[in-house]
């Protein structure tokens, strides 16, 4: 699927208050980074954050799923899950969310 810009300017203008967010193009989409660490991606128009053992059962709560993709024939998956809807309307929400991730980074 094509990679639209305009849905990662739309993640990193949310992200804007808290200073020093930059996305890197990686692996078919983007890597979202704050002070060297990545906690998030996005990849065919789709937010993901890093999770943690301890962060995992929240994003299962909302029903959120992990990033996954095909290699040599099987399903991967990373430790990145599906952001909740909200995150993409409201900056305040989208911080939330963002530096629970950013500090299991």
């Amino acid at each position: 699927m094509p990679k639209s810009s305009a849905f990662l300017d739309h993640i990193l203008e949310l992200l804007r208050p808290m200073k020093g967010v930059s996305a890197r193009a990686m692996f078919g989409g983007h890597g979202i980074f704050r002070e060297g660490k990545m906690f998030a991606i996005v990849v065919d128009d789709e937010l993901y954050f890093k999770v943690t053992a301890s962060t995992r059962a929240t994003y299962l709560e909302h029903g959120l799923r992990p990033f996954t993709y095909k290699r040599k024939g099987k399903e991967v998956s990373l430790s990145y899950y599906q952001a909740p809807a909200e995150c993409l309307d409201e900056a305040r929400v989208m911080g939330e969310w963002a530096r629970e991730a950013i500090e299991g980074s």
